[in-house]
């Protein structure tokens, strides 16, 4: 939609990029106030967000790699221009949940509660990405005729051009936006540690899955003939945070 923020001639900044850096200054912000409230130092998690970030970059950067290998191959300096679009969720947040495991558990902190800490922030972090996926055209949708629909016709966008599309990337905006106004008004009256990280869990990947359907980017392989490999993660990562969301919840209510 607008790929480029602002043109100097001799370099320019993308938009995504931009969109990207606000959505992870916004989550720290937010990550490292709801630490101070529940006593938990500020630094810790401010150290812990440094190493999602990188985990986040670096994983998601791969799985994009990964599928669209055939061209990398070819074009290996490619993989380093993470500013012109081409991160997989998912790939990120796995690599990143391995790190900030390994983090929370050397710093000595509370597992469960350390993770919702950072669920509001991985919300507003979600909005902000999707909405630089949005002007960098990058996860766009299938062709529609809605009213609604977006035109893509700067050539340096990522999405078709010239065709009305499915916004797929203001869909995942709005979605991730309900996210967050659920789970921070949620924060102060949960019952058990993990419920916010499940709900934005099961929340992110039940409308991932949904989104998918309206997706016309490529998205990797294809399972079963019909669903993407994406759509198929999102699957297993709701069905995974709901079971996990009742065991947890049925050892709380033990304790109590």
């Amino acid at each position: 939609m607008h790929p480029i923020l602002l043109d100097f001639g001799f370099f320019s900044i993308k938009t995504y990029g931009f969109l990207i850096a606000i959505g992870f200054m916004a989550g720290i912000f937010i990550a490292t106030r709801e630490a101070k409230r529940l006593n938990v130092d500020p630094q810790i998690i401010l150290d812990i967000a440094v190493y999602i970030i990188i985990g986040a970059i670096v994983g998601a950067r791969l799985f994009f790699v990964a599928t669209r290998f055939s061209y990398y191959k070819d074009n290996p300096l490619d993989v380093f221009k993470i500013w012109e679009g081409g991160l997989v969720f998912y790939g990120g947040f796995i690599l990143a949940l391995i790190v900030c495991v390994w983090v929370i558990k050397s710093k000595g902190l509370k597992l469960w509660q350390t993770f919702d800490i950072f669920a509001p922030a991985l919300a507003i972090g979600v909005f902000w990405g999707r909405l630089g996926c949005f002007f960098a055209g990058c996860c766009f949708g299938k062709a529609c005729n809605l009213p609604w629909a977006v035109t893509f016709s700067d050539s340096q966008s990522l999405a078709v051009l010239n065709i009305p599309l499915h916004p797929t990337q203001l869909y995942s905006v709005m979605g991730a936006l309900f996210t967050f106004i659920i789970i921070y008004s949620l924060r102060k009256i949960k019952s058990f540690d993990g419920q916010l990280a499940m709900i934005w869990v099961f929340m992110y990947s039940g409308l991932r899955s949904i989104i998918e359907f309206y997706r016309g980017d490529f998205r990797g392989a294809i399972i079963f003939g019909q669903f993407p490999v994406t759509q198929v993660i999102a699957f297993l990562f709701a069905f995974s945070s709901m079971v996990i969301f009742i065991v947890l919840k049925t050892k709380s209510s033990k304790k109590v």
